[in-house]
């Protein structure tokens, strides 16, 4: 049976074996449940950041993950098939007697005789089996998408785990509107439009004044035309 597990220098040296192109040969402690014993082969070491089954191991046609713990390194011979021993020929069955020749014999028919009704023993419980460990899918990381607002500008970034799917890009705030209104919540959709009326007013302000200053420049130009 195996020990306690895979320590850290084994799985180093897992590690390297499957750079190499080796898959060890490994077999299932008693932590692996029903499995325990039984050989298999580690075909991939996944993320320990992401599951603590990162020990991928192919066991007949399947491939689980498994944690450290569930298997050892197998011991060498292990596995191998002893060589096969010669099958004793089948004994040959006695010769059957030869009929006994009667002359003017009556036969007489033998009596029969009931032999008694043996009992079948009551059958033994089968011990339960244990349950097989089953393989916990592995979840893929967190999405994330931010709508953020700074300095007059709204922008969009998307991140998966610690993986920038988009960088912070600008949208128009329209499309920010209607961003916030697919989430349905009073508080954030009122802000969003706080933020849009103050924006829309200090545009409004912008533009009058630059009316104005386009009406001086306008009339400075007509006195200067009069003056030729």
């Amino acid at each position: 049976m195996a020990g306690q597990g895979l320590s850290t220098d084994e799985i180093q040296g897992i590690r390297e074996a499957l750079a190499a192109g080796r898959k060890p040969r490994v077999v299932f402690t008693e932590a692996a449940g029903q499995m325990a014993g039984q050989l298999g082969q580690v075909v991939e070491l996944t993320d320990p950041a992401a599951s603590e089954e990162f020990v991928v191991v192919r066991f007949g046609r399947d491939e689980l993950p498994f944690s450290p713990a569930d298997v050892a390194i197998a011991p060498k011979g292990a596995g191998r098939r002893p060589a096969t021993e010669a099958k004793p020929e089948p004994a040959q069955p006695p010769a059957a007697p030869e009929p006994e020749f009667v002359l003017d014999t009556p036969r007489v028919p033998a009596p029969r005789r009931e032999e008694p009704k043996a009992e079948a023993p009551p059958a033994e419980p089968k011990p339960a089996k244990r349950a097989v460990k089953a393989a916990k899918p592995k979840t893929p990381p967190g999405l994330t998408v931010t709508l953020a607002y700074a300095e007059g500008e709204w922008t969009v970034a998307a991140q998966q785990g610690t993986k920038a799917l988009a960088r912070p890009y600008v949208v128009k705030p329209a499309e920010a509107l209607r961003m916030v209104a697919l989430v349905d919540v009073p508080g954030v959709q009122e802000a969003v439009e706080q933020i849009l009326a103050a924006e829309r007013a200090e545009a409004e302000q912008q533009a009058e004044k630059l009316r104005a200053e386009l009406a001086e420049i306008e009339a400075r130009l007509a006195e200067l035309r009069e003056a030729r």
